[in-house]
């Protein structure tokens, strides 16, 4: 049974109760078992294999009761290693004691990491189970699992644009390891891809935020992965200020506010690690045993 484009597809004998999700995306449903009992289901928990839930709000007290998923072990590492790249290279006391090119390339490996991690988010995207189970069969095809499509569903709208995003951020970094730029050269190869970066990252945290939030207004539904959407937000509104202080002066070609690009670039790093290092206990957490089919 096929309930539509947005929610995988249901066991015979279920029911739609009702969706909830932000415009015209539905990130969330109430389902109907055909014993009458109901089961939460909702789009970030499905693609990261985290099972149905009998209730909507997780205990808070809940601890650890499974081994934390491959998958969330490498795109939590991958995220972290980029962030402390870049957490570092914006600190005073590593870039006013190591020369210029290091810290320039401090930046780029990091922004490798991030896309990296960026790929594996998508990845995990569009390959989540056609079925409501963790057990169900992925996505089918090669060429889906690797390039996959599915512009209705708004998780993965936030994956590719943050995807877009790093790979803005590649590009910037890169340059930044040049010196023989002239300052018209360096408005458009390292600000202007930052800022795109800048502004793909906040697009995106926004999407993956209003996934899991309910509402407009911050409502947690005490998850681990509304605390990940959270952090992630802060993080990049972070670097959005860092590329607003990077902008060039037209009349010297000096940066406008080198202060706040270090403080928005290290705040917005901290804010991606802490998220990156609650991937892995979000999916030991806040998984649950799969409820039975019928």
């Amino acid at each position: 049974m096929t309930t539509g484009t947005t929610i995988p597809d249901l066991p015979e004998g279920w029911t739609v109760v009702e969706t909830s999700g932000p415009a015209s995306f539905v990130t969330g449903a109430v389902l109907e078992r055909p014993d009458g009992s109901r089961v939460h289901w909702s789009s970030r928990r499905h693609r990261k294999g985290l099972g149905l839930l009998e209730d909507r709000v997780l205990d808070p007290a809940r601890s650890w009761v499974e081994r934390p998923t491959a998958m969330s072990w490498w795109i939590g590492s991958l995220f972290a290693i980029g962030s402390v790249c870049f957490a570092l290279g914006s600190l005073p006391v590593y870039f006013d004691n190591v020369a210029a090119a290091t810290v320039a390339w401090t930046f780029f490996v990091g922004s490798l990491f991030f896309t990296s991690a960026g790929y594996l988010q998508y990845r995990e995207t569009v390959t989540a189970p056609e079925g409501i189970f963790i057990a169900d069969k992925p996505t089918r095809g090669p060429l889906r699992r690797l390039i996959g499509w599915k512009p209705r569903r708004l998780d993965f709208w936030a994956a590719f644009v943050q995807l877009v995003g790093t790979l803005f951020f590649n590009v910037t970094t890169f340059a930044a390891t040049r010196t023989d730029f002239t300052v018209a050269q360096e408005r458009h190869l390292i600000w202007a891809p930052d800022a795109l970066g800048s502004v793909a990252f906040l697009v995106a945290s926004w999407f993956a935020y209003s996934e899991v939030n309910r509402g407009i207004l911050p409502r947690s539904d005490r998850s681990t992965g509304w605390r990940i959407g959270a952090l992630n937000l802060l993080g990049s509104i972070a670097f959005g200020l860092s590329a607003v202080g990077a902008r060039y002066l037209r009349s010297t070609g000096e940066l406008a506010n080198l202060a706040l690009v270090n403080v928005g670039t290290f705040v917005g790093a901290v804010c991606f690690l802490l998220g990156a290092i609650l991937l892995p206990v979000e999916s030991a957490r806040d998984r649950v045993a799969e409820p039975a089919a019928a």
